[in-house]
């Protein structure tokens, strides 16, 4: 159906505007008559220039968090779901979230119920996002469901940005050391190696290797620099592939620092989004199909799947969880403790808030290990280069002695 850019007044006297979908302008205009809005003008919006792969389709997860907290907030204050919508439609920035959030409220206003009219908006809403506000729908409760839904979000961004903290900052030194290195080979070591050959010094191994690596790289720089960017985007593409999940996820496991970090990390999210999904009524089954993608692990999220299948075959939880080998025996322990107690749900909640705890402690202690780390690294590259360049020095002024 088309967007339409309309203008009018309230009931109040105050101008007021936005974008509506409707399948006419003169529908519109029944519309917004029964909201008590004396229209002004409506006229269908343009169509601007649209190139598929600069298209931004994406909400935040933080908008999306923004967005669940304040229709929690609209629906306990028992506004109508359809006013509800138009106010979060006309107040977010997110230009694609505007227009998702206007066919939704559409979708409603034609008889879908809520969970249905953002099932057609995968990009958008998650079926986690949507399941859990069908339970909601299902049970009176949409109001709690959005705000567990916010909470849910709020903590999955916490979490994301403690783990780029710890990526980022070794990230940056090591590429800002490789660019440093590539600009002394590139433009300070050729002066000094006219300067040796002029001299007829002698170059040890080291000086004779790097000026041969500076002649490569001054010849050769934008095949580097090319080839440098082809490595990125293709190691990008491979870890897109199946093949190449596993084998990235694989080995980001094994890795010596990161790997216990990374996992403890899925570990969160699997508890975190299990205990969510079961407190708002969604089936195990269910729950556990939604959990294993948001493991952001290949390997976790076959483990997860391997649990559901012996779980369709009648056995518990634990057992399922701890048959995989994959995850800790204190998790286990605690989510045996909750199907016996029928407090799983709970539970889980508790195990995701002391991984949660224990990513933050882990990402302080990576960072406080890998600053002295890295610091040796670059001294290290810089230092080599450096001392290349004094050894003919040392070998001509024991010469002229």
């Amino acid at each position: 159906m088309p967007i339409y850019i309309w203008k009018g007044t309230n009931r109040y006297g105050d101008a007021v505007s936005g974008e509506r979908v409707a399948g006419s302008p003169e529908e519109l205009q029944r519309i917004l008559q029964r909201e008590q809005i004396t229209v002004a003008s409506v006229a269908p919006m343009k169509a601007g220039l649209r190139i598929p792969f600069l298209k931004m389709e994406r909400v935040k997860r933080k908008e999306l968090a923004i967005f669940a907290r304040q229709m929690a907030v609209l629906i306990d204050a028992e506004l109508p779901l359809i006013q509800s919508l138009t106010i979060l439609a006309e107040q977010t920035r997110n230009k694609y979230f505007k227009r998702v959030i206007t066919e939704v409220r559409a979708d409603v206003e034609a008889g879908s119920s809520l969970n249905q009219a953002m099932r057609k908006h995968p990009k958008a809403f998650d079926d986690l996002f949507c399941n859990l506000i069908s339970s909601g729908e299902q049970s009176g409760s949409l109001d709690v469901m959005l705000q567990r839904l916010s909470e849910y979000i709020e903590k999955a961004v916490k979490l994301r940005s403690q783990v780029r903290s710890a990526m980022i900052y070794p990230t940056a030194i090591i590429t800002f050391a490789i660019l440093v290195a590539i600009f002394l080979l590139w433009k300070v070591i050729p002066i000094f190696g006219g300067i040796f050959a002029e001299l007829g010094a002698q170059l040890p191994g080291l000086t004779f290797f790097v000026i041969k690596l500076s002649g490569f790289i001054q010849n050769y720089i934008l095949f580097v620099f090319v080839g440098f960017v082809g490595l990125v985007f293709l190691f990008r593409y491979y870890k897109k592939t199946s093949p190449g999940r596993w084998a990235v996820d694989r080995l980001t496991l094994r890795l010596p620092l990161f790997g216990k970090l990374l996992l403890k990390v899925a570990i969160s999210r699997v508890t975190r989004t299990l205990s969510t999904l079961l407190s708002g009524g969604v089936s195990m089954l269910e729950s556990l199909k939604i959990t294993s993608s948001t493991a952001g692990n290949a390997l976790i999220e076959k483990s997860v799947l391997d649990a559901r299948k012996q779980v369709t075959e009648g056995r518990s939880l634990t057992d399922a969880f701890r048959t995989t080998g994959r995850f800790p025996f204190m998790m286990t322990q605690m989510i045996s403790v909750g199907e016996a107690t029928g407090t799983l749900d709970q539970m889980l909640g508790k195990l995701s808030d002391f991984y949660e705890d224990e990513v933050s402690a882990s990402v302080a202690a990576l960072l406080s290990v890998l600053e002295p780390v890295l610091m040796i690294f670059v001294g290290g590259i810089v230092g080599t280069l450096v001392l290349s360049l004094y050894l003919p020095i040392f070998s001509l002024m024991s010469q002229i002695q």
